[in-house]
């Protein structure tokens, strides 16, 4: 496991096969949004294009961290990835749907499912590719 902190934020990053989970913990602001960033882009510099973020472990996200979210989002769409999101708070989930990014990002209620969702739909763009 890799981790990647700026207090009072950091990243802690796993493997499940072909996903990378990122465990979000702290504060995501203008101060700390660097961490998620460089994250984000060394795992699709590695050609690691399924995302999933953790956010169980957010305390508070500010108009920046909504668009650093958004950012990596874009980043990992256009990269030929997808990015995804678990363990929201009521706080979390608030901001998300206020902002509109809850329509945008999808979210899942395990961690499981969302493993399972990125794994599949990897073989179903495989599966394209090779007809």
């Amino acid at each position: 496991m890799t981790t990647v902190q700026r207090s009072p934020f950091s990243v802690s990053i796993r493997q499940s096969g072909s996903v990378s989970l990122l465990d979000l913990s702290g504060r995501l602001t203008s101060f700390e949004m660097g961490a998620l960033h460089e994250a984000i882009a060394r795992l699709l510099k590695e050609g690691r294009k399924n995302i999933l973020l953790n956010l169980s472990g957010l305390e508070y996200l500010d108009s920046s961290g909504i668009g650093e979210l958004a950012r990596n989002y874009v980043s990992v769409a256009k990269g030929g990835g997808q990015m995804i999101v678990v363990g929201l708070s009521p706080k979390v989930e608030e901001i998300l749907k206020v902002t509109q990014l809850y329509r945008v990002v999808p979210e899942f209620p395990s961690e499981e499912e969302a493993v399972e969702s990125l794994l599949n739909s990897g073989d179903k763009r495989k599966s394209k590719a090779a007809k």
